[in-house]
């Protein structure tokens, strides 16, 4: 057995006031498996609270118990005294105190034990045991295998395969990315606890407003540059285009997919200027690694064909930074291209 598995039996043999952290701007990935977990450790005994900086999409509002998620940026007070009567912590689809940002504040120096599950690369040191998984399509997929592992998959009820599932579909585009075998084996097992595919499938995807559409023919049409000697495609908004469109959280989701629809391209990226920073999101096909960009020019990470930085120069600066990367790129961006479509 493993002896991290065993770290963690040992900790959850009697009842824990838990705490369940995960990361700013959280994702399907982050919420359900923080639910996910939620529901899991309440079935056994245990008083389970989530912590989230800031407010989820609205889109998932539909999973069961989220209304019980604590937003620290809501009320940083109660967010607090929840941290305060802690007596363990979970770490979820994160690996480093600077992605929730305040609420970290006093932890890397506290005591109280910590447990990580994360499929990002490069953890830091910041729990024990830690169980982390790059090649792992989520974090909901670790999370259902923690709970196996525990030996507890016979406890996976409608919630938490709902929550799971969700996560897991999200994470992978609908099963376009990182999809393996054994994670259809996870999916197929989650839908014979209870969970309903098509419904899940239309709750994450068919829940866009007008605006969100119109905003959708506005990047295509008038904010989407080609740069096809780098088999690359990029969307930029502006700060008038988030005054013009009232775009709120979660308005942007998926709009960087959109341009890998285009057979010759490899690289999508998607450049959007905020009040004090300018984010990026790439996504790539194949064996095409988008991480190494983030990381190595735009202070980011993330994983091979999804990865996300930032840049404190203008909006056209940032642009134009990172088309000056690509040619550092353009055999690495060829060979993926030549293997993805089988030549």
């Amino acid at each position: 057995m493993d002896d991290r598995i065993e770290k963690a039996r040992r900790l959850l043999a009697q009842r824990q006031e838990i705490v369940i952290f995960s990361h700013r701007n959280p994702d399907g990935d982050a919420v359900g498996s923080s639910l996910g977990l939620q529901h899991y450790l309440e079935s056994q005994g245990h008083s389970c609270q989530i912590l989230l900086p800031s407010d989820y999409p609205e889109f998932l509002t539909f999973l069961p118990g989220i209304q019980s998620i604590v937003i620290y940026d809501n009320d940083p007070e109660l967010a607090q005294d929840i941290i305060k009567n802690a007596t363990l912590f979970f770490i979820l689809d994160f690996n480093a105190f600077d992605r929730i940002d305040r609420m970290a504040d006093g932890l890397a120096d506290d005591p109280r034990p910590r447990i990580m599950i994360d499929h990002h690369l490069y953890p830091d040191e910041i729990a024990d045991p830690i169980f982390s998984d790059p090649t792992a399509s989520s974090t909901c997929e670790l999370i259902y295998r923690f709970i196996d592992d525990l030996g507890h998959r016979c406890h996976v009820g409608k919630e938490i395969s709902d929550s799971l599932y969700t996560g897991i579909l999200t994470d992978t585009g609908g099963f376009k990315y990182s999809t393996s075998p054994a994670l259809l084996r996870t999916a197929a097992e989650l839908l014979e606890a209870g969970t309903d595919a098509y419904k899940i499938a239309d709750h994450v995807w068919n829940n866009q407003s007008e605006k969100q559409l119109r905003l959708l023919g506005h990047c295509l049409a008038n904010r989407m540059e080609l740069i096809p000697e780098y088999r690359t495609g990029l969307i930029y908004l502006n700060k008038k285009d988030y005054e013009d469109f009232d775009i709120q959280r979660g308005d942007t989701e998926g709009i960087v997919n959109y341009v890998l629809r285009m057979p010759q391209i490899m690289i999508a990226a998607f450049i959007h200027e905020q009040p004090t920073i300018v984010k990026l999101s790439l996504r790539s096909k194949g064996t095409m690694d988008v991480q190494q960009i983030a990381k190595a020019h735009f202070r980011g990470g993330g994983h091979r064909n999804a990865a996300g930085g930032a840049s404190f120069a203008p909006l056209g600066a940032t642009i134009n930074r990172f088309k000056r990367q690509l040619p550092k790129y353009a055999a690495e961006i060829e060979a993926a291209y030549l293997e993805f479509n089988n030549q």
